[in-house]
């Protein structure tokens, strides 16, 4: 008789889900799912707002990546307007995401994941997490908490609210960086270096063998990579067109435009999760698995085109043997991106630019039908909008960067399982190790979850005493 082992809820991510794992006759791992159980729908109940309202509106998916969405609504609004936005919004755009990304990476890396492979995956979970961290390892820990605190101030500098900053807006930004941001920006730089530096080393020493496992069996398969890609190939987190490679480095496709998404990116649902499964379309459903995100941007990239990024994505490929398909090498991907923020942050501090008071272009409703773009730190983000004459959205779709990662991370989940667990007795540190195998991707489950078409539905009516008088399944 087959047995399910169920892990309700995962812990350390955003959102809410549960995994469970099947086991056949004999003890072993037959199968395992990644279930999102979480249901918000924010693509319907935005029908019928102004499209001006979706940043705003879509910011509050999430506390802890408004500002991809932000961006993204930005960037579908700037269509509908058919305007070119100020050259200096697009950089301070720029900056705010590069910030966003360093703090959400930040975030990811020493609050979240490192104090399983930091403390050890057997640690009582009770200390297994960031006040674990901080006892066992304060001055790491306080340096991580400012660098994630470093990437919040600049988006504050810029929005005035760390969090769901009103400030981008279809045609541009509200108002350019103050010359105190600026200052403060350019005195917490050294700092913010030295302790991506330390993690770097801290994190490249313990893979040469305390995790040596964990890169074989944490999400270590083939597949398809995603992202965007700027000019010759550079690596892009704000703009520039969509590339596919292959596990082994080969370009798929190349020089996509997020206006034809839907040429390439198919949307399967199945019965047990609220999560969609985007696919790439012509290789089909399941086959089309990709990844997104950090991993994928480094894969797919040329380099990063700043200097101290570039000497670290080369040690990097030399470890992984050229392409990175370990899963578990998401965290050290996240370390790289991070480097490579604060080296175009620092590049941007001398642009008058980001002082200019022409932040924003103005006009009407030009484009019934619109598709943005963006990187946000979790991977690729979609917003497609269809609005009517008045600029009322009519249709919205939604491809976040964890939905884009579905297929990847039930296959990670599965292959974790099927390594660890031999039979019903199951110690609480083999869990562990099949949650971290979801963390690897940073998963925003607030992000990800809605429904795509009708929702299933298992609806029965049963008497006082308990017997099922009528039943009816909606499919």
């Amino acid at each position: 008789m087959t047995k399910t082992v169920v892990i309700d809820p995962v812990t350390r991510i955003e959102g809410h889900a549960k995994i469970s794992i099947f086991l056949d006759d004999a003890g072993e791992v037959e199968d395992a799912r990644f279930h999102v159980v979480e249901y918000r729908g924010f693509e319907k109940f935005c029908e019928g707002r102004p499209f001006t309202e979706m940043a705003g509106i879509t910011a509050r998916i999430c506390g802890i990546c408004p500002v991809s969405h932000l961006l993204a609504a930005a960037k579908t609004g700037d269509k509908i307007l058919a305007v070119k936005i100020p050259a200096a919004a697009e950089k301070l755009r720029r900056l705010m995401n590069l910030g966003q990304i360093t703090q959400s990476h930040a975030l990811s890396f020493f609050h979240l994941s490192s104090p399983d492979f930091l403390l050890g995956w057997e640690t009582d979970a009770a200390k297994r997490n960031v006040f674990g961290l901080i006892e066992a390892n304060p001055d790491l820990a306080r340096a991580g908490i400012r660098l994630r605190q470093f990437g919040q101030t600049i988006i504050e500098k810029l929005g005035a609210r760390k969090i769901h900053a009103a400030w981008t807006v279809p045609g541009g930004v509200r108002s350019p960086l103050s010359e105190e941001g600026r200052d403060w920006i350019r005195d917490r730089l050294p700092e913010s270096f030295a302790t991506l530096e330390t993690a770097l080393g801290l994190f490249k020493g313990m893979l040469d063998d305390a995790l040596k496992t964990e890169v074989e069996v944490f999400g270590d398969f083939p597949s398809l990579f995603m992202g965007l890609v700027g000019k010759d190939g550079v690596w892009e987190h704000y703009d520039g067109t969509l590339r596919f490679t292959d596990s082994e480095g080969n370009i798929v496709a190349d020089g996509l435009s997020e206006d034809n998404y839907r040429d390439f990116i198919g949307e399967s649902v199945e019965k047990w999760s609220y999560l969609k499964f985007p696919y790439y379309k012509p290789l089909g459903y399941p086959d089309g698995i990709y990844r997104v995100g950090p991993l994928a941007r480094v894969n797919i990239c040329s380099g990063f085109g700043t200097p101290k990024a570039d000497r670290e994505l080369q040690e990097f490929r030399d470890r992984a043997g050229g392409v990175a398909t370990s899963s578990f090498f998401y965290h050290y991907a996240r370390l790289l991106e991070i480097l490579a923020c604060l080296e175009r942050i620092e590049g941007l501090m001398d642009d008058p630019d980001l002082l200019s008071s022409r932040v924003r272009s103005t006009g009407g409703v030009n484009q019934l039908n619109a598709v943005g773009v963006s990187e946000a730190p979790r991977g690729t983000l979609f917003h497609h909008y269809q609005v009517d004459e008045n600029g009322l959205l009519e249709k919205v779709n939604l491809i976040v960067a964890t939905g884009n990662n579905n297929l990847a991370m039930n296959k990670t989940v599965t292959q974790i399982a099927q390594h660890y667990i031999h039979g019903s007795e199951i110690p609480e540190a083999m869990l562990n190790r099949v949650e971290h195998g979801i963390r690897c991707y940073d998963p925003c489950l607030s992000c990800s979850t809605h429904a795509a078409g009708q929702m299933p539905l298992h609806l029965q009516l049963i008497a006082p005493d308990r017997t099922i008088i009528d039943e009816k399944w909606r499919n």
